[in-house]
């Protein structure tokens, strides 16, 4: 017996010094140097360094484990660490307890007073227009951009012939002219000659989309601005007429905002009060991606994984924003308590977006990461098998509002997981996601839709199949016009959803089923202090079984008839007002109203208080003596919605 375990130990031990010898583990450090060996007592100075020895470690031993550490302090890059196919099996992480901090740009110093309020320095690469920014950090603080008008937004004078179609096609009609996406007529009383064309930038906002244009031309007796590049859609569709201009020296207004000046070659910042500039700490991006892992058509990337780190300052160009970290042609990746903060484009981004979709990564997963104070969306996914989990996405879409908390973009059957992650503070929607087979469950979302309209917490956009959304809980969104906005939206053409144990506290609308077909809306609570509205519109075969709706003002269905079957379900509005709208044709085509009618209690629905217990945590719970106890519906706990963790 004692032979056998000594010569098991003995067998493990020599297991253990098999495995070391076969891995390759390097370090890299704030103060250490490229011509050290990139041990653990002589680090190397740089990520790119440690990289390139991994590769060598690879090719004299393909099978080695390879790990590069990084320690805690700042790093500043020169350029973006590429990771290729060389790479796979590779690891990036945090050393154990500390926070390494990765900048894709540059501390800018010599700040001089810019007249009695301003302070500048002169940068010459970007008079020679080699250097462009959309983002300053200053102490810590993502700052504002000047910006005109001081609130809200201008109002312009131009008109959009083309309507937009709806269908198995969706596009303007007749199709815009490129003088028709390149131009607004402005108000005279808004701009003049002052305006700097070559600085200014302007976003004009269209439904549920803007566009972030430069300027090309001004033509002042026509009131008239010609922009660098054309708008996504024509401005004034959708009768909105709103844009911002940004980025000139009339739109400082107050303290803490910043613009550069093209022109004339420099930064320019109105500090706060009791900011001194001369021990200010200031960084400008000089690149759109700090990390992007990128294979080949012929050779893909796969099982590289990033741990622990901060990226942050990075930038963006106009009606483009890259990922911060950016993953492209690459299998099996894990991104893990990543933290991205103050960037101008995109957080966390995988694929491009180019059909098909499903080829751009496959089985990514981003986990346990907090992205915050982006430029654009928070974390976007293209590609199949992906999980997206445990995040916290918050205060994004800081200069384009057009973007999304987390989306997902999948061809097919992507069964990309969207789950437990918390987002709010978002100027459109919490969750955009596409794809057959698409799974979004457990999801705490609120505040969002706070610019844009036509969105929801989430929102799932066209033509999918057999969708999933179940266990979330969506609350405090606040409907500022246009389209509206929902807390769980089920776009054109989605066929066969399943919408499950979801809870929305607090929002007018709380479903929107737009041009879809035998989806099911099933167990779900929906709670309002105001009215209510739940939209079917150009919809058919929807099934709508035991739920509760519960609403002060009144509930309306619109229309009632695309509900084909519903049971077991109980609606209560406290001022005695449940109705359904109906239209002539149900389906796919434009609707013609066939009136109003008052629901009454029958088999479909039960018109009686649920007795609600405590519901704002998200355990829902009713009355012993509830009409919806009685009807077998079972309370829904939606409290652990969102991360079951913290990211660090």
């Amino acid at each position: 017996m004692k032979n056998t375990m000594k010569l098991t130990l003995t067998l493990c031990i020599a297991a253990l010094l098999s495995l070391r010898a076969n891995a390759a583990e390097f370090f890299v450090a704030p103060n250490g140097s490229d011509v050290n060996p990139g041990t653990d007592s002589q680090p190397f100075a740089t990520l790119a360094k440690a990289r390139d020895a991994a590769r060598t470690a690879k090719a004299a031993d393909a099978s080695a484990k390879r790990r590069i550490v990084v320690r805690g302090g700042e790093y500043f890059l020169d350029a973006t660490l590429e990771l290729t196919a060389q790479d796979s099996g590779l690891t990036i992480e945090a050393a154990p307890g500390e926070k390494p901090m990765l900048y894709g740009g540059r501390r800018i110093t010599g700040w001089q007073r810019d007249g009695e309020k301003f302070w500048s320095v002169d940068l010459p690469e970007v008079k020679a227009g080699k250097w462009d920014f959309r983002m300053l950090v200053v102490n810590g603080r993502m700052c504002s951009r000047a910006r005109l008008p001081q609130t809200g937004e201008f109002k312009h004078l131009t008109e959009s012939k083309s309507k937009w179609r709806v269908g198995p096609h969706f596009d303007f009609e007749p199709k815009p002219t490129k003088e028709e996406l390149s131009t607004i007529v402005y108000r005279p009383d808004d701009l003049g000659p002052w305006l700097d064309i070559k600085n200014a930038e302007l976003s004009v906002y269209h439904m549920w989309s803007d566009s972030v244009v430069g300027l090309a031309a001004m033509d002042v007796p026509k009131h008239t601005l010609t922009f660098s590049s054309p708008c996504i859609m024509p401005p004034g569709a959708f009768k909105v007429q709103k844009y911002v201009v940004w980025n000139v020296r009339e739109g400082l207004t107050e303290p803490g905002q910043w613009y550069l000046d093209r022109t004339a070659g420099k930064v320019v910042y109105w500090p706060l009060k009791g900011e001194p500039m001369e021990k200010a700490d200031v960084l400008a991006p000089t690149m759109a991606s700090v990390i992007h892992i990128q294979g080949s058509k012929e050779k893909r990337a796969q099982d590289i994984a990033l741990r622990g780190l901060t990226v942050s300052v990075t930038n963006a160009r106009l009606q483009v924003g890259f990922g911060a970290i950016n993953v492209d042609r690459a299998d099996y990746c894990t991104l893990e308590k990543l933290t991205v903060v103050r960037v101008a484009g995109i957080g966390i981004e995988t694929g491009k977006g180019a059909v098909p979709f499903a080829t751009d990564v496959i089985g990514a997963r981003i986990e346990g990461c907090e992205v915050s104070e982006t430029g654009a969306g928070g974390i976007k996914v293209t590609g199949t098998d992906c999980v997206v989990s445990n995040n916290h996405v918050h205060h994004v879409g800081r200069i384009k509002p057009g973007c999304v908390g987390i989306s997902s973009n999948s061809e097919g059957s992507g069964r990309n997981v969207i789950a437990h992650n918390e987002i709010h503070d978002t100027p459109y929607c919490g969750i955009g996601a596409r794809g057959d087979g698409l799974r979004i469950e457990s999801n705490r979302i609120y505040r969002v839709m706070q610019v844009l309209h036509d969105g929801a917490g989430i929102y799932v956009f066209n033509k999918n199949k057999n969708v999933v959304l179940r266990g979330n809980f969506v609350s405090d969104i606040v409907d500022t016009g246009g389209y509206g906005a929902s807390s769980y939206y089920l776009d054109a053409l989605n066929t066969e959803a399943l919408l499950e144990g979801n809870l929305s506290v607090g929002v007018v609308r709380p479903l929107m089923c737009n041009i879809g077909e035998r989806n099911v809306i099933r167990g779900n609570v929906f709670i309002n202090d105001g009215d209510m509205d739940l939209y079917f519109p150009r919809s058919k075969d929807h099934r709508f079984e035991h739920n509760v709706v519960w609403a002060k003002g009144h509930i309306a269905f619109f229309p009632i008839n695309a509900v084909t079957e519903a049971s077991g379900n109980v609606l209560f509005s406290e001022v005695g007002k449940v109705e359904g709208n109906k239209v002539k044709v149900v389906g796919n085509v434009l609707p013609e109203s066939a009136g109003v009618e008052p629901l009454v209690t029958d088999a479909r629905w039960t018109l009686a208080d649920p007795k609600l217990g405590e519901f704002k945590s998200g355990k829902v719970s009713y009355a012993t003596d509830s009409p919806a106890v009685k009807l077998g519906i079972s309370p829904i706990d939606v409290s652990k919605a969102g991360r079951t963790a913290p990211q660090h």
